[in-house]
Order: structure tokens, then C-alpha cells, then sequence
């Protein structure tokens, strides 16, 4: 094994808790019942927007529509002052020195997904060259696919040694581990995957590239959080969260915070510990922003779709 986390004893995952599986999905449930008032809920939107992760992941990608992203990123909506910015954008490899130039100093960070997203299936040299190609161009962030095919098959040390050799190619950047939890299908692999990745050394576990479904689920979340909160007991350190994919309104990602709150509490209320990876969300949130200002709602054709 790649020695990353040296200090730490690494446990035998095979032996990760099991999830009692009515239990999680009870407890998810009760997060939905939240009542939020108007002045917490105006907080906690603003909060949302300052924790998306704008995405655009798509093969037709080109200069323009990076760039266009980027603007969003920095003007939400200057019709209403005192918005926050969204904490990132996160593009391939290749559009990171783009997004770096649109973005200058304005503080949003650039997250680049590498490893053969969404896939992972490339050799591991290829993975490395990836993401060494992403931070020299400037990314902040890397976003790596775990190789599910060999978790799934129990090859958990392969897991483990490609998490780390990733870990040691991004220097400086952070590191987030997509699981894929859609592919994982139950929640004892989910948890599984979740220590394997923190002990291997990443900085976020995520859930989902956003191009499988299931994607992100309360009851998936709430497992992950779970594993960077037994993490933390354990370690002393702390470990971000990234649900990615399916959450497109306001009211759930609300209900989402709840959770991060009552789960790890307020230490990992910003988006340094917390994100969203939900494009599509940020319009919504904005939607319910002008509504708590002005009580009515605006036209969609009011916010831009990039």
C-alpha cells in the first residue's frame, strides 16, 4: 500500500459496520420534516448557492460555454445585491486553464475531474497523467471515479493504493472521491467505499459522477456522513461531503443542511466541508430568494440556463 496516511491504523473494510438499512432510510426521512422560518430559510438558501459546484461535463463542451458558466458563477442574479458566489466550477481537464483565465481573482475555485470520468476504467499511469495535467493547468480540485468494477469484485487494497497514488499526484489540491453509489447498490458497500476512500486520503467523498441513477439520495448521504463522522472520532480529522447529482430543489437541499447539521454539526456548514454538485439547483434557489423578497415569483427566463 501507498503510505499516505501513515499515521492512521488502517482497518480491515471488510469488517466496515454493516447498515441497518430501515433504520437510514427512516432517519433520512425525518430530515424532510424540518420546519425552516423565513429568516433562517433566507440564510440557509444563500448558503446553498455559496455551496453549489457549477457543472458542465458534457463531450460537446466548448471555450464559450465554459466561459459563460463562469460569468454565472460570479453574477448569480445582480438584480439581487449581497449574493454570494457559488464555491466552484468544475469542468474536464482540458477546460480548466480556460475556467482559470474567466475566473481570476474572484475566489471561486476550479475542480477538474479527472481519472477517466466517469468511467475510471483506464490504467492507473493514464489516471496520474490526468490528474497532473489538471493541477498544472490550475485546477484546485481534482474530482476522481473510484474503480468500481474492482470494489465490487473485493479488490479493496487496489481501491485503497489508487486512491493514495491520486492523493500524492495532486499536491496542493484537494481531493474528492466519487463512489458512485448508484453502482454500489446497497448501503454496507457504500460505507464500505466511503472508509476505504477517507483512509486512503481523500479530502470530500462525493456520491456520483451525475451520469448514473441513482445518483445522490438523502439515505445515501446520511450513510457517507455517518462514516466521516465515525472518521473523525476515530482520526481527529475532518473529511467534506459532496452529494452530486438529483438535487434540483431548493426545499431538499434545505432539508440536506439539516442533515449536515444534526449529523456533524456546525463545523461543516461551509462550503470548505460541504457541497453541492447540482447545477440545475442554483436557478431554483435563486427562484426562492426573490420570492422571500419581493413574494412573488419570477419568470425562469429571468435567470440565465448558463
Amino acid at each position: 500500500m501507498v503510505a499516505i496516511n501513515s499515521n492512521y491504523n488502517i482497518p480491515d473494510f471488510s469488517l466496515s459496520p454493516r447498515i441497518d438499512q430501515v433504520g437510514v432510510e427512516e432517519r433520512a426521512k425525518r430530515f424532510t420534516a424540518r420546519s425552516i422560518k423565513t429568516t433562517s430559510k433566507v440564510n440557509g438558501l444563500k448558503l446553498v448557492l455559496n455551496m453549489i459546484d457549477l457543472t458542465t461535463l458534457e463531450g460537446k463542451d466548448t471555450e464559450g460555454k465554459v466561459k459563460q458558466l463562469c460569468y454565472k458563477a460570479q453574477h448569480l442574479h445582480d438584480a439581487y445585491e449581497g449574493l454570494p458566489t457559488v464555491a466552484a466550477i468544475c469542468v474536464y481537464p482540458s477546460m480548466v486553464k480556460i475556467a482559470k483565465q474567466a475566473l481570476g481573482n474572484s475566489g471561486v475555485k476550479i475542480a477538474a475531474v479527472a481519472t477517466a470520468f466517469p468511467s475510471g476504467q483506464a490504467p492507473r499511469d493514464v489516471k496520474i497523467r490526468d490528474t497532473k495535467f489538471a493541477v498544472d493547468n490550475g485546477a484546485d480540485e481534482i474530482d476522481m471515479v473510484i474503480s468500481r468494477g474492482k470494489f465490487l469484485e473485493g479488490d479493496y487494497n487496489f481501491v485503497f493504493d489508487e486512491i493514495a497514488a491520486i492523493k500524492e499526484a495532486c499536491g496542493n489540491a484537494r481531493l474528492k472521491v466519487i463512489l458512485e453509489t448508484g453502482e454500489l447498490v446497497t448501503y454496507d458497500k457504500v460505507r464500505r467505499a466511503s472508509d476505504i476512500a477517507m483512509y486512503a486520503g481523500a479530502d470530500f467523498i462525493k456520491t456520483s459522477t451525475g451520469k448514473i441513477q441513482p445518483a445522490a439520495t438523502m439515505p445515501v448521504t446520511l450513510v457517507m456522513l455517518e462514516a466521516i463522522r465515525d472518521f473523525y472520532y476515530k482520526t481527529g480529522k475532518m473529511i467534506a461531503m459532496k452529494p452530486a447529482g438529483g438535487i434540483s430543489k431548493a426545499k431538499a437541499a434545505l432539508h440536506y443542511l439539516v442533515m449536515v447539521q444534526e449529523t456533524l454539526g456546525s463545523a461543516w456548514m461551509s462550503n470548505h466541508w460541504f457541497r453541492f454538485g447540482a447545477s440545475s439547483l442554483a436557478n431554483d434557489v435563486l427562484m426562492q430568494l426573490v420570492k422571500e423578497k419581493t413574494g412573488v415569483y419570477q419568470s425562469g427566463n429571468y435567470f440565465s440556463i448558463d
